[in-house]
């Protein structure tokens, strides 16, 4: 458990709080075990609703895996790719996911579900809230890892003017609450490398689907 008094956070919204470096003890755990969770599913561009491919490449592990085709946005528990359950969750994965939580006034958070992004210079991700999980009265855990982003947090409403936030590897955004369903997003990756991962960025975003 880290110490919430030396670690420094940051408050978004009510609800919603930014903990710099918060993953760094564990990072290169984490890093491993992306790598182990994109051997038994590998990473893959989704497609939308409407027809349109992610330029996000993706995957998933835990028991409920968020997935995008032409039928729509939906949490499943088989890889529609290799028709198998999706890869058990690392352990370092869902420890993480559970303290950063708590640091951020979440107690008992157990995710089932963790998305895996990767992102490579240019890649963006548009304004969206995140509305396929039955319960809302669960926060949303999100890591960055590698390359740093651009985080954009908004309103409950696409028209609410985002705020820009820098994220940088090890740091950890937490949204529940009265800030649970806020559009949020990332801005167009820009060029760069990172000495634990290259030139990309490894988002890890928890949640609590069923």
């Amino acid at each position: 458990m880290h110490d919430l008094f030396a670690e420094p956070q940051e408050a978004l919204a009510a609800g919603a709080t930014v903990l710099r470096g918060h993953a760094l003890p564990v990072a290169e755990a984490l890093l491993a075990g992306v790598e182990q969770v994109a051997a038994a599913a590998p990473f893959r561009h989704m497609v939308t609703p409407g027809g349109f491919t992610m330029s996000v490449a993706m995957t998933n592990c835990g028991p409920a895996g968020w997935v995008s085709d032409r039928r729509g946005y939906r949490y499943d528990a088989i890889d529609p790719d290799g028709g198998r359950p999706w890869p058990a969750m690392p352990g370092a994965f869902r420890a993480l996911a559970t303290d950063a939580a708590q640091a951020a006034g979440y107690p008992g958070f157990v995710p089932d579900a963790c998305l895996v992004n990767r992102y490579r210079p240019g890649d963006r991700l548009t304004l969206h809230q995140d509305r396929n999980e039955r319960d809302y009265g669960h926060p949303i855990v999100s890591v960055s890892l590698g390359l740093p982003a651009t985080f954009l947090f908004g309103g409950d409403r696409r028209t609410d003017r985002p705020r820009r936030i820098p994220l940088h590897h090890g740091d950890v955004v937490v949204w529940g609450g009265p800030s649970r369903l806020a559009f949020h997003g990332v801005a167009p990756m820009k060029d760069g490398t990172h000495p634990a991962t290259g030139a990309i960025r490894i988002n890890l975003t928890f949640r609590v689907a069923r």
